[in-house]
């Protein structure tokens, strides 16, 4: 690894007291930019995001039309900076923005500050806010190292200071990872953030409240308040300046357990006859808008799915497993050629994997694969996930992941280790053919990890039909435990330049280590 992160101080100077952020009409998105007098202000931070060996993507958002502009610099002196002329921000895209930067060193700490300029007076800019970033190196001996984890203000359980708010941030910055891996749900638009809930002990969670925390998101602007709610934790704005993300969704940017195609809707909350499939577009325009992704940026499409490499050691496959999947259903048919990830995403992963020569092929998944997520529905025993809790040979969307696990193993592909979220707790499950009704797959390793701010929930069963053996688990006996009660979970993949050696930690949200497990490269069957 490189050595310890330089320069945190200079982050911090580019962050904004939650409190003070609160008391901006602005800030939680109210003011009309044309009321506002002064110059341009990024109080809800800056991020970065798809960072590889010589580029990366730079994300901000103003309080009222700017131009973003760009500095970097090797130091933080910003001596001799270059500079990058970003977009218009304007109420077309919430006043966000995303400037991509190329041509960068690899294996560097990359120092930038965004400034917002007056569209009309280039030379009224606002104070610069800082950030960091370290590209990946195009040299194995570097390693690598990132933490992944998902599940955001869940179940109601919003931003309380008096716990430190997004604390379990805090845990990873220390970490100094290269990036993060967000696995999903990063937030809860389908649920409300009140100003108290009950704990167990009779004391009271207290949670910063915002109108649009305060029903269920349908509009785009409703989703868009979903979205600056979490930049109102100190925690989270002092993370994002300084660790690049690699973001995914899964399905509470939209609404629990959506898949496409589905209609619901009695009145209360969602008007009668809404189209989950019209949400969804509305929720992808606001997740594109607060965050910097490449796929999204570059194409029409809006595509999630996408590769991202981190130099010779490293490609993360980040996966859709919301948007191109059938209907949720008891999971029990014989064929199924959509699946979970839908034809044309299977071709890619094939093709993809085929492609990479990394030495470790992580898979991220927004959902587990032998888990069993119900979701039923009118006394229908429906399923979310890919398990359906039947042990034998494969069916439903266990068909998909089936033909998936024999392609890898066919094609000689080695180095995958899958990584998810979702389910609300965190352990590792080992999967072996010598187990599993289906056999004709290499053993695998399969990582969960979360929530990051959200209620956690016991362990899900296991579906026997790819063998899995659940080596570790820890999670709580109740449903919904609170952030303030612990079961608050991040992972980190720590990968070593010279042997090649993957090690994953699960970890608190303090950054206590639960579980290790070395994985040596190159080797079938570990």
């Amino acid at each position: 690894m490189s050595p310890s992160f330089p320069g945190r101080r200079s982050v911090l100077r580019g962050s904004l007291a939650a409190s003070a952020a609160l008391t901006l009409p602005a800030a939680l998105g109210s003011a009309p930019a044309f009321a506002l007098s002064g110059r341009p202000r990024a109080d809800w931070g800056v991020q970065a995001g798809d960072v590889t060996a010589d580029s990366g993507l730079v994300w901000v958002r103003s309080d009222r039309p700017a131009r973003m502009i760009v500095e970097t610099s090797a130091t933080e002196s910003f001596r001799n900076p270059r500079r990058w002329h970003g977009p218009l921000l304007g109420a077309d895209s919430d006043f966000t923005g995303t400037t991509r930067l190329h041509g960068l060193p690899s294996g560097e700490q990359i120092h930038y500050r965004v400034l917002l300029a007056d569209p009309d007076d280039p030379r009224r800019t606002g104070e610069p806010v800082i950030g960091t970033f370290r590209t990946a190196s195009a040299r194995r001996r570097q390693g690598v190292r990132f933490v992944w984890s998902g599940d955001l203000a869940g179940q109601g359980w919003g931003i309380n200071d008096s716990i430190g708010g997004y604390r379990i941030f805090d845990a990873m910055a220390k970490l100094d990872p290269d990036f993060f891996l967000c696995s999903g749900d990063n937030i809860y638009a389908d649920g409300v953030i009140p100003a108290t809930q009950a704990l167990p002990d009779g004391s009271l969670y207290r949670n910063v409240t915002s109108e649009a925390k305060s029903h269920v998101a349908v509009t785009l602007d409703d989703f868009r308040g979903n979205f600056r709610y979490n930049l109102l934790d100190q925690a989270l704005r002092r993370f994002n300046a300084q660790v690049p993300n690699v973001i995914q969704w899964d399905d509470h940017e939209v609404r629990n357990n959506w898949y496409p195609g589905e209609v619901i809707g009695t009145g209360t909350p969602y008007p009668a006859g809404t189209r989950l499939d019209d949400m969804a577009l509305r929720s992808r325009q606001a997740f594109s808008e607060y965050f910097p992704i490449s796929t999204i940026s570059g194409r029409p499409d809006g595509r999630i799915y996408r590769v991202h490499h981190h130099g010779p050691l490293l490609d993360v496959f980040v996966l859709d497993m919301r948007t191109y999947r059938d209907a949720n259903s008891p999971d029990d048919q014989t064929t199924d050629p959509q699946g979970i990830l839908g034809a044309e995403q299977l071709k890619w992963l094939k093709r993809e994997l085929s492609r990479s020569r990394a030495v470790w092929k992580v898979i991220a998944a927004d959902m587990p694969l032998g888990l069993v997520v119900p979701d039923p529905v009118e006394g229908k025993a429906n399923f979310e996930a890919v398990a359906q809790g039947d042990p034998g040979a494969p069916l439903g969307r266990e068909l998909q992941i089936a033909e998936l696990l024999r392609y890898i193993k066919h094609r000689k592909i080695t180095g995958t280790v899958w990584l998810t979220a979702d389910v609300h707790h965190t352990s590792a499950q080992h999967y072996d053919p010598s187990r599993a009704a289906f056999k004709d797959f290499a053993p695998f390793w399969e990582f969960v990890s979360g929530p990051l701010n959200a209620g956690a929930f016991p362990a899900n069963a296991l579906d026997g039909t790819f063998g899995p053996d659940r080596v570790f688990v820890k999670a709580p006996t109740a449903s919904n435990v609170s952030p303030a009660e612990g079961y608050q979970f991040f992972g980190e993949v720590d990968i070593d330049g010279d042997s090649g050696e993957l090690t994953v930690r699960l970890r608190e949200y303090d950054g206590t280590v639960l579980f290790t497990q070395r994985l040596r490269p190159g080797r079938v069957g570990q």
